[in-house]
C-alpha cells in the first residue's frame, strides 16, 4: 500500500507501461485504435509476421496440439524440442544445447545450477536483470566489475586467483546501453586466470557474427565461449532461451537445474517458431544487412541532430534524457506524435541516466525511419534535450 509512485504518474498521464496492442509485432502497431511507429521492439529481423514463421507455427499445432502437458524431465519432451537443440548446437558451433521455456528462466536455471558453494561469479554490473537473479540464487558469491572495465575484471580476478571455480559472466550486447562486450580482452583474462566464460548472447543471435551466431562469432572466439545463452523472444520470433557448450555441462544441467525439470516445456507452436526462423536467418543473410542498414542510419541521424546516443554499436540505441520525470515526459510526447519506444529509469540504469531506449528492425522503411527523425528533433528541442 506504500507503493504510490506508478499510480501518481498514472495520475499526470505519463504513465508509459503496460500499454495494450492491437495488432501484430510489425513497425507499425496499433495501440487505442491508432496507428504508430514500433522503435522499442526486439523483433531485430522482422520475422514474427514472416510467412514461414506463422505456417510453421500452425503446423505444430494442428499435430501436437497447443501444449505439452509436462515437463522436459517426464513428458513434455517432444521431437520438435530435440531437433531444435540439434539444430541450435550446429548453428552456435557447439555440442549440444538444451533449450527452456522462457529466456530469464534459462538465466536462473543455468547459473544456480553450475556455481557451487566454493565457486566465484565475476559479473558486469550491468548484465541483465535474469543474470542477476540467476547469480542470487546460485550457491557461490557474486563479484561485480565495473561497466565493460577490463581492468577492473582483471583486479578482481587477481585477488581472487587462488580459487578454482571461477566463472565470468557477461551480456554479448548490453540490452539497455547497446554495446558490445569486449570478448577478446575478456577472453584473454578467464584464461589467464583460469575462469570460466559464460556470454548471454540475448540480444546478439541474428545481429553479431557471420552468420548471425553471437557475439563468439563475431569476434571469432566460438571455441573459448565455454557456455553460450540465447532467447528466442528477440530475432527468433518466438519465446523461451537456449543454452548450448559441451555435451557434459549440458547432461548435467539437463539432471538438475530445478527450473527446467519442474517447469511445462515449451508449446510446440513456439519450438516449430524458433525452428523456422532459424532457417530463415540462415538462409536470408540480406535481412541482418538491411538491419544494420537501418541502424547506422538511425545512429547517423540522432548523432547529427545533437542526442546522448551514448556508446551504442548495435540496433539498441539509447537517447539519454537524464531525469526520470523528463524521460517519461518525453515517452508521452513521442507517444502523442505516433512514435513507440520505451522509457527506462533506475534501477535498470544508473540514476541520472534514465533514456528513451530505441530499437530497430529490418524491416523498418526509410519513410518510417526519416518520421522518426523529424518527431524526436521537435520534441528534442520542445524538452531542451538538443
Amino acid at each position: 500500500k506504500n507503493f504510490t509512485r506508478a499510480k501518481e504518474l498514472m495520475t499526470t498521464g505519463i504513465y508509459p507501461y503496460f500499454k495494450a496492442i492491437q495488432s501484430g509485432a510489425g513497425s507499425k502497431i496499433t495501440v487505442d485504435g491508432r496507428e504508430v511507429i514500433m522503435i522499442g521492439s526486439n523483433n531485430y529481423l522482422g520475422l514474427t509476421q514472416h510467412p514461414k514463421v506463422i505456417e510453421a507455427l500452425i503446423k505444430a499445432a494442428e499435430k501436437y496440439g497447443a501444449g505439452c502437458t509436462g515437463s522436459r524431465f517426464l513428458n513434455g519432451t517432444l521431437d520438435l524440442h530435440e531437433e531444435l537443440e540439434e539444430k541450435l548446437a550446429q548453428f552456435m558451433g557447439k555440442q549440444a544445447a538444451l533449450i527452456f521455456s522462457t529466456g530469464f528462466q534459462t538465466n536462473l536455471g543455468t547459473i544456480a545450477t553450475i556455481v557451487g558453494r566454493d565457486d566465484l561469479i565475476f559479473a558486469d554490473s550491468e548484465n541483465h536483470a535474469s543474470i542477476v537473479d540467476g547469480c542470487r540464487l546460485a550457491f557461490g558469491k557474486t563479484i561485480k566489475y565495473k561497466h565493460n572495465d577490463m581492468a577492473d575484471l582483471e583486479r578482481r580476478l587477481k585477488a581472487h586467483s587462488d580459487v578454482q571455480g571461477k566463472l565470468i559472466i557477461t551480456d554479448g550486447v548490453f540490452s539497455m546501453g547497446g554495446e558490445i562486450a569486449n570478448l577478446p580482452r575478456i577472453v584473454e583474462l578467464s584464461q589467464k586466470y583460469s575462469a570460466r566464460l559464460f556470454v548471454d548472447d540475448a540480444h546478439s543471435i541474428g545481429i553479431l557474427g557471420e552468420h548471425g551466431n553471437g557475439t563468439a562469432s563475431h569476434f571469432g572466439l566460438v571455441d573459448n565461449a565455454n557456455i553460450t545463452m540465447g532467447t528466442f523472444s528477440k530475432s527468433l520470433a518466438s519465446i523461451g532461451g537456449f543454452i548450448a557448450g559441451d555435451e557434459d555441462v549440458i547432461h548435467f544441467i539437463k539432471h538438475f537445474s530445478r527450473p527446467l525439470i519442474f517447469s511445462a516445456s515449451m508449446p510446440p507452436s513456439a519450438v516449430a517458431t524458433v525452428i523456422a526462423a532459424l532457417d530463415i536467418i540462415q538462409n536470408e543473410p540480406e535481412r541482418r544487412e538491411k538491419l544494420w542498414k537501418n541502424t547506422k542510419k538511425m545512429k547517423q541521424g540522432f548523432d547529427q541532430l545533437g542526442f546522448n546516443t551514448a556508446n551504442t554499436q548495435t540496433p539498441i540505441i539509447p537517447i539519454i534524457i537524464g531525469e526520470d520525470e523528463k524521460t517519461f515526459y518525453f515517452w508521452k510526447r513521442l507517444f502523442e506524435s505516433g512514435v513507440y519506444a520505451n522509457p527506462v529509469v533506475s534501477p535498470a540504469v544508473p540514476p541520472g541516466l534514465s533514456l528513451i531506449r530505441t530499437s530497430y528492425m529490418a524491416t523498418h522503411t526509410n519513410d518510417e525511419l526519416d518520421q522518426v527523425l523529424k518527431i524526436f528533433e521537435k520534441i528534442g528541442k520542445e524538452v531542451g534535450i538538443i
